[in-house]
């Protein structure tokens, strides 16, 4: 789904096909995405979580209460199964979805560049209505709730929601998560293709030349960096899937309600709170997906 060099319109003598999609790089992308998760990226996930739901907290203070609930393995709370559930399931996910997607708009007349954002962000939310709503509540849960001396297993804690909410309680936030994956792999893919530009140009004069595996690379640190821009959007997701029992919180909290509350508890910086690690965590799911994916794709022939 990377973006074509050209973006004009349709010519009416070209024949268009979906792209094809190789199970071979799903079977890639699933190893990879777990690789992901199972190093840095849980404890990115985990300290941008402990910092959203506990906005009082510094970055220093939110590692300590994280050391706190278990040393070394607090930092993976969530991991198993909900982190490998979901990251095993999203790339397929969002590949299939945003095919489809893509192809459908270019048939429409969209240009590639546009075809392509539309088919990420179709592909986002998809990701969000199939495995990664429940899985993002149940590593949230797993991070924000109290862990008493009886011990009790993630499988029970989703078993005992499940039975007191029903489907509703385990996607609790589900529209948030949406929305933090629709407009994440929008500017991802458009703040990426526009750093690639400005990088190629600076480095070979014209932005017709041929990126480096390094451009590239660059290039994708940059747009997963900046697009952390919707922060916001993440902060209220975590708020209403938090289990954080704060006096006079709302009940049942919708987006609307979500953002009032943290307006009203910590303003407008408190919107920003975890975006530090969530940095880091967009540039290390880069570093992986794309250089390490480069690098397999070609020793394994499935470019």
């Amino acid at each position: 789904m990377s973006p074509s060099a050209s973006s004009g319109p349709i010519n009416s003598n070209t024949t268009l096909e979906r792209k094809p999609v190789s199970w071979n790089n799903l079977l890639l992308g699933a190893s990879l995405n777990l690789f992901e998760a199972s190093t840095l990226g849980q404890p990115f996930e985990v300290l941008k979580t402990q910092m959203a739901a506990n906005r009082g907290q510094s970055i220093f203070k939110a590692i300590g209460s994280v050391w706190q609930r278990g040393g070394v393995l607090g930092f993976y709370q969530g991991l198993i199964p909900w982190a490998w559930i979901e990251a095993s399931t999203k790339g397929a996910v969002l590949l299939f979805t945003a095919s489809e997607f893509e192809f459908r708009s270019r048939t429409a007349g969209a240009s590639p560049f546009l075809a392509g954002m539309i088919g990420g962000m179709m592909g986002g939310i998809a990701q969000a209505y199939s495995t990664m709503g429940f899985c993002t509540f149940m590593k949230t849960v797993e991070v924000t709730r109290h862990k008493s001396g009886v011990k009790q297993s993630t499988l029970e804690v989703a078993s005992e929601i499940f039975k007191r909410e029903g489907f509703r309680g385990i996607n609790k936030g589900v529209n948030a998560v949406a929305l933090r994956q629709c407009t994440n792999w929008a500017s991802r893919f458009g703040i990426a293709r526009f750093a690639q530009d400005s990088i190629v140009a600076a480095r070979y004069g014209s932005t017709d030349a041929k990126p480096s595996a390094a451009d590239k690379v660059a290039a994708s640190m940059v747009g997963g960096a900046l697009s952390c821009w919707n922060q916001p959007i993440e902060v209220i997701r975590i708020e209403m899937q938090s289990q954080v029992d704060t006096p006079g919180r709302p009940k049942k909290l919708t987006i609307a309600t979500a953002t009032k509350w943290i307006y009203q508890q910590n303003g407008y910086g408190g919107f920003f709170k975890g975006v530090v690690p969530r940095i880091g965590l967009g540039m290390w799911q880069t570093v992986v997906m794309v250089c390490f994916g480069d690098v397999l794709r070609e020793y394994f022939g499935t470019n």
